[in-house]
């Protein structure tokens, strides 16, 4: 909505003509109901491109640059720059010559402006080298940054829970 309507949204309802705060609204729920579609649509590319595999297009996600931040799940505790997370990848199907199974659940993501975040369940069944199955549930949450119209993960946590009484860590992480 351009600032001539809201001038005329705003004048119409201080006389009582319309509920201006109405239009206003949806004036600026439809950027954000767009934004979090245009999430959502990265999401579903990332877990197909996770299904097959496929780095480079995993990697389009995510920021370029050095300016990438990652906690993964697995050693070493943090990855900083795009290079240093795609190569965790590369290492990471290295080590799973099958096929793997993975799906996002509970996805919900909140955009404000050029910025969003999102958090989600991510579960991934895989074959390790030894031929035995595997599966592992994560709990991740992502920051993303609107770059030339274009949203990207500038920041990303994953995370897997752990019994403090046993020091060992929920796998399945069932709720």
């Amino acid at each position: 909505m351009n600032r001539l309507s809201y001038l005329v949204c705003g004048a119409l309802g201080a006389f009582g003509l319309i509920d201006a705060s109405s239009y206003l609204y949806a004036a600026e729920a439809a950027p954000a109901n767009s934004d979090k579609a245009a999430i959502e649509a990265l999401e579903q590319r990332f877990a197909a491109a996770l299904n097959a595999k496929d780095v480079d297009t995993i990697m389009k996600v995510y920021a370029p640059g050095p300016g990438l931040f990652v906690f993964d799940v697995s050693p070493p505790r943090q990855h900083v720059g795009w290079d240093d997370y795609k190569k965790d990848w590369q290492d990471f199907f290295a080590n799973l010559p099958g096929a793997i199974k993975f799906s996002i659940t509970d996805l919900d993501v909140t955009a404000v402006g050029p910025v969003a975040y999102s958090h989600s369940i991510q579960r991934l069944q895989f074959t390790r080298k030894d031929g035995s199955k595997a599966e592992l549930v994560v709990r991740l949450t992502d920051v993303y940054r609107k770059m030339h119209g274009q949203w990207l993960i500038v920041q990303e946590h994953v995370s897997i829970p752990v019994d403090l009484d046993t020091g060992k860590p929920d796998m399945l992480s069932k709720p």
